[in-house]
């Protein structure tokens, strides 16, 4: 594979970024492509980064798999406790509302939303 290829694998796509950013700013705010590209590199970054630590613990734990408490343990130990904390609570709910579902689901209701 290229090197070109290989940078561009291991980045979210630049129109994602995009909308994400466009979502913070105020609405007539523009966004050059330089701006998008660098916070493309420093999301892409920041995911290895924290992936890594990730992993590092999976490896002194002598496990394979990756899991959300890796990463929220990976987020803490980089300074990110607050933000750890808020990514817990949103995948808590998030857990709880597909457990809602499934069990509707399995009782033969409709769910919508989820």
């Amino acid at each position: 594979m290229e090197e070109g290829n290989k940078d561009k694998d291991r980045h979210l796509p630049i129109a994602n970024i995009g909308k994400i950013m466009k979502r913070v700013l105020p609405d007539n705010s523009k966004m050059t492509k330089d701006a998008k590209d660098l916070v493309q590199e420093c999301v892409s970054e920041f995911i290895c980064f924290v992936t890594g630590i990730a992993a590092d613990r999976c490896t002194k734990e002598k496990r394979k798999t990756i899991n959300g408490d890796d990463i929220l343990k990976a987020l803490q130990q980089l300074g990110f406790a607050e933000h750890a904390e808020i990514v817990r609570v949103y995948f808590e709910r998030k857990a709880a509302q597909e457990a809602a579902a499934a069990a509707a689901a399995a009782a033969g209701y409709m769910v919508y939303g989820c």
